[in-house]
C-alpha cells in the first residue's frame, strides 16, 4: 500500500549506527523499511518495518527493492549502511577473505545502488547516502581489507553521483569517526595468523577497540544521515563527530610526514 510519507530504505538496520539512522529518519517522518540478514531475530522498532536482505546476493537485493517499492510505492532515501570489519596483516588473511569483505561493503552497495537507481531516475529524485568511515580517507594498519573496501565506497559514490546529479539524484558519503557500536566484536579475524605479526596486531587491535569503546554515540551518525537525507543543498562528505572532522582536517592540511608518525604513534608502531 502506497504511503503519503518519504520512504527511507536502510540496510543493516539491526543494530548501532544502522538502527540509530533508521530510526532517526522515523523520527523526521520517514517511512522507513530496515534490513537485516535475519529479522527473525531483530526486535521490534517503532515505526520500522523489518525486512530481510543479504547484500552479498543480486536476487536478494533485487527482489528487496521490489518488495519495498510494490509495498511502499516509492523509494525516497537509501541508506547503505550494511558491512563488516576485518582484522590482521593482508598476509594473515586470504584473496577469499578479502573477496568476503569487498562483497559485502563494496559491491552490496554498488548492487543496492543499481537496484534502486532506475526507480529514482524515473521520477526524478532521490537520495543515496552511503555510510563510509574517516577510514575511507585515513589508513589503519591490520585493517587493510576494510579501509580499502571504504576509500572504495569513497570513489564510487563520487563518481555515481556525478552520473545521476542531473536527474535528481545525490549520492552522499557520511564517515563517522570512532563510534560506540559493536564493531570491534565483529571484525572478520585473520584465516592465516602468522605469529609474526600476532603481537603487534593485538596491540593495533587493543587500540582500536579503546577508540571504539570512547567513541560517538551511534546518534551522532544518524544525526548526520539525516541531513544528508534532507537538506536541500547536501555535502558530498559528511564527517560525523569530532574526531571525523578533526582527522578530515588533519589529512587536508597537516603535512604527509606528520599524518604519517600520528598514524603510527596511535598504533603504538616503531617510528
Amino acid at each position: 500500500m502506497a504511503t503519503k510519507r518519504p520512504v527511507a530504505l536502510v540496510t543493516g538496520a539491526s543494530s548501532g549506527i544502522g538502527e540509530a539512522a533508521a530510526l532517526a529518519l522515523v523520527e523526521k517522518g520517514f517511512e522507513v523499511v530496515g534490513t537485516s540478514r535475519n529479522t527473525a531475530k531483530v526486535a521490534p522498532r517503532a515505526g520500522v518495518t523489518f525486512l530481510d536482505l543479504d547484500v552479498s546476493s543480486d536476487d536478494s537485493v533485487t527482489a528487496l527493492v521490489q518488495q519495498v517499492i510494490d509495498r511502499f510505492g516509492q523509494i525516497d532515501v537509501l541508506v547503505n549502511n550494511a558491512g563488516i570489519g576485518s582484522s590482521g596483516a593482508t598476509e594473515e588473511s586470504s584473496v577469499a577473505q578479502h573477496q568476503r569483505v569487498f562483497d559485502i561493503n563494496v559491491l552490496g552497495v554498488v548492487r543496492m545502488t543499481k537496484a534502486v537507481l532506475p526507480h529514482m531516475r524515473a521520477k526524478g529524485t532521490g537520495r543515496i547516502v552511503n555510510i563510509s568511515s574517516f577510514y575511507g580517507f585515513a589508513p589503519q594498519p591490520f585493517m587493510s581489507a576494510y579501509i580499502a573496501s571504504k576509500h572504495a565506497v569513497e570513489g564510487y559514490s563520487e563518481s555515481v553521483d556525478h552520473e545521476v546529479r542531473e536527474y535528481g539524484i545525490r549520492v552522499l558519503l557520511v564517515q563517522p569517526g570512532a563510534t560506540n557500536t559493536s564493531f570491534e566484536g565483529n571484525l572478520v579475524q585473520p584465516d592465516t595468523p602468522l605469529p609474526v605479526y600476532e603481537s603487534r596486531r593485538r596491540i593495533v587491535d587493543q587500540a582500536v577497540g579503546q577508540a571504539v569503546r570512547g567513541g560517538d554515540d551511534p546518534s551522532v551518525v544518524a544525526a548526520a544521515v539525516v541531513t544528508a537525507a534532507t537538506t536541500p543543498k547536501p555535502k558530498l562528505r559528511s564527517p560525523a563527530g569530532p574526531f571525523a572532522k578533526r582527522m578530515s582536517l588533519a589529512r587536508r592540511f597537516a603535512p604527509a610526514r606528520i599524518f604519517d608518525q600520528q598514524i603510527r604513534k596511535f598504533n603504538k608502531l616503531p617510528g
